[in-house]
């Protein structure tokens, strides 16, 4: 049963770990969540981690690291990714929720030439 347990965070932290590595830089920097290189490396180290806990007993330290992981990965799920979806447009449907518009829309409305 840890065994299955220690599988689900592993899956759970290498979800993040691409998500996070395919959003774009600028959506962390527009949302003071730290930086792409942190979260990235962060994840991934979580994720060594967890493989190697497979492989090496770390003993009583193992569970202590693997909460922190946890932790991170947490904070990631619930604060980092909806913030940073919500800056790069992220969403299920292809953009289904978005106003209509072209390319040429400003933040405040159509770009009409400086008129």
């Amino acid at each position: 049963m840890y065994l299955l347990f220690e599988l689900v965070l592993l899956v759970y932290a290498l979800v993040a770990l691409v998500i996070g590595a395919m959003t774009r830089e600028d959506a962390y920097r527009a949302t003071d969540k730290k930086t792409k290189k942190f979260w990235v490396g962060l994840l991934g180290a979580v994720v060594a981690v967890y493989v190697l806990a497979f492989y090496v007993n770390l003993g009583p330290l193992q569970q202590m690291v693997q909460l922190a992981g946890l932790v991170a990965t947490i904070v990631f799920w619930v604060d980092v990714r909806p913030a940073v979806r919500g800056i790069s447009g992220g969403g299920r449907g292809g953009g289904r929720g978005r106003r209509g518009g072209s390319s040429s829309d400003g933040p405040y409305g159509p770009y009409n030439g400086g008129r």
